[in-house]
C-alpha cells in the first residue's frame, strides 16, 4: 500500500491514460452526484410534508358535537347534543395512558377594547394544555397556568395579531383589556404557525369564562393529544373508542355522524405515512438503481483496462512479477480512481442541495438535504464496488501465462 513505487506506476498510467481515468471516475461521481441529488429531494418532501402536518399537534384528536340526524334511545332526532366539563373528564380518563396533553375549549365571539381601540375576536376559554395543541409560541410573558384555573383569574393571553390591532404601543404584558364588559389583565403573547387567523384569539381560563356565562359548564371542544407511542393505527382505533363512548354517553345513535364528530390527525399521519413510504421507496429504487449503475460502469470499465494491459501484465511476469503484485497494482489503481472520483461526486451533489436551498418550496420541496451517514454509506459501497472491480479481472489476468499474455492482440 505504502510502495513508493507502486504509486509512481499508478500516476504514471492515469497520465498516460487520462480519457481512460476521466471514463472511469465519470461513471462513479455521476452515481453518487444523482444518488445525493435523489436522495435530497426525497427528504425536502418529507419535511414539506412534516411542516405542513406541524401547525397544531401532529397527534391530535378533535372532539366536537352537533345535533343528531336520527332518532334513539326515546329521543327524537335534530336535538343538539352539548358537552360538559364531566365530558371532559370523562373522555380524558377513558384511558389515560393513551393521552399526552388535553384541554377543553369553551369557544365565544366577544366585543374586545383597549382604550379607543376594539374590535370582535375569537376569545378562548381553555386549559395550559392548549399551549402544545395549537403549538404555539410565547414571545412576550407567559401562557394560563393550573393556578389560573383553579382561581378563576382574569387574565389573557393574546394572539400577535391582536397586540397588533390593539396595543399598538409598548408591550402589552400588565396592560387590561375589556372582553365583554369585564377586564382582563394581558399576561402573554403568543405566535402561531397556523398564520393571522390563529393569532386573532385570545385564551383565558376556561373556568373563568365559564364563569361570564353565567355559571355555565359548557365545553365547546375536547382536544386530546394522544401518546406519541401509538402508531396510527392505534391512534386511530383510540380515536373511535372515544367517538363510540362519548355517544354512548350522550344517547347518540352508533349510525349518526352529525351527533358527535372526531376529528383524527392519525388519520392523516396513516394516509401520509403510506405516501412517504411509497415515496422513500421509489427515491431509494432509483438512488439505489443510480449506485448499481456506477458499480457496473466501473466494472465494465475495469475489464477493459485490464484486458488492455494484458501485454504489460505478460512482460511484467516474464521478469519475475508475482501474481500478487500485479493484483495490488490494478486493485490500488482502482480503489485511487474510485476515491477521488467519489469525493468530486460528493462535494457536487452537496454543493448542487446547497444551492437549490428552499428554491424548489412552491413544488412542495422543502431545505433538500442528505445526512452524512447516508452519503458515507454509499462512498463506501462504491469503494468497496471499485475495489472488486478491480480485483476479479485483475485475478484473473495474473493467472495468465507469460507467453499466452504477450501473443493477445
Amino acid at each position: 500500500m505504502f510502495d513508493l513505487d507502486r504509486w509512481q506506476e499508478i500516476f504514471s498510467s492515469i497520465r498516460s491514460n487520462v480519457l481512460r481515468t476521466v471514463l472511469s471516475g465519470f461513471t462513479v461521481a455521476l452515481g453518487l452526484f444523482i444518488f445525493i441529488v435523489l436522495f435530497g429531494i426525497g427528504k425536502g418532501l418529507q419535511n414539506a410534508f412534516t411542516e405542513g402536518f406541524a401547525r397544531d399537534a401532529q397527534n391530535l384528536i378533535s372532539i366536537f358535537t352537533g345535533k343528531t340526524t336520527i332518532a334513539y334511545g326515546g329521543l327524537q332526532s335534530d336535538r343538539v347534543v352539548t358537552m360538559n366539563n364531566d365530558d371532559y373528564d370523562f373522555l380524558v380518563n377513558t384511558d389515560k395512558e393513551k393521552v399526552g396533553q388535553a384541554t377543553p375549549r369553551y369557544q365565544s365571539s366577544l366585543l374586545v377594547k383597549y382604550g379607543k381601540e376594539s374590535g370582535t375576536y375569537s376569545v378562548n376559554g381553555s386549559e395550559p394544555g392548549e399551549k402544545y395543541i395549537e403549538n404555539r409560541k410565547i414571545l412576550e410573558g407567559r401562557y394560563l397556568t393550573p393556578t389560573d384555573l383553579e382561581r378563576k383569574q382574569n387574565v389573557a393571553v393574546i394572539g400577535r395579531m391582536v397586540q397588533r390591532d390593539l396595543i399598538k404601543n409598548g408591550s402589552p404584558v400588565g396592560k387590561d383589556l375589556d372582553i365583554n364588559g369585564t377586564m382582563f389583565k394581558v399576561v402573554g403573547v403568543f405566535s402561531d404557525d397556523g398564520g393571522d387567523w390563529d393569532e386573532r384569539h385570545i385564551s383565558v381560563p376556561i373556568t373563568t369564562l365559564q364563569q361570564m356565562k353565567k355559571g355555565s359548564d359548557t365545553v365547546s371542544t375536547v382536544y386530546i393529544a394522544y401518546n406519541e407511542k401509538l402508531s396510527p393505527q392505534e391512534a386511530v382505533k383510540y380515536g373511535d373508542e372515544l367517538r363510540d363512548k362519548l355517544k354512548a354517553r350522550k344517547s347518540v345513535s352508533p349510525d349518526d355522524e352529525n351527533g358527535v364528530r372526531v376529528w383524527n390527525n392519525a388519520k392523516n399521519m396513516e394516509d401520509t405515512f403510506m405516501f412517504m413510504a411509497v415515496l422513500t421507496a421509489i427515491v431509494t429504487f432509483i438512488g439505489l438503481g443510480t449506485l448499481l449503475a456506477g458499480i457496473i460502469g466501473i466494472s465494465n470499465i475495469m475489464v477493459y483496462i485490464v484486458k488492455e494491459r494484458t501485454k504489460e501484465i505478460g512482460v511484467r511476469k516474464a521478469i519475475g512479477a508475482k501474481p500478487r503484485s500485479i493484483v495490488a497494482l490494478i486493485v490500488q489503481e482502482s480503489v485511487v480512481i474510485t476515491v477521488v472520483s467519489g469525493f468530486v461526486g460528493v462535494g457536487v451533489g452537496v454543493l448542487a442541495l446547497s444551492l437549490i436551498g428552499d428554491s424548489l418550496e412552491e413544488f412542495f420541496i422543502k431545505n433538500p438535504s442528505v445526512g452524512w451517514g447516508t452519503i458515507f454509506a454509499a462512498f463506501i459501497a462504491l469503494v468497496f464496488s471499485g475495489l472488486i472491480a478491480g480485483f476479479v479481472p485483475a485475478y484473473r489476468a495474473s493467472k495468465i501465462k507469460p507467453i499466452e499474455a504477450l501473443r493477445t492482440e
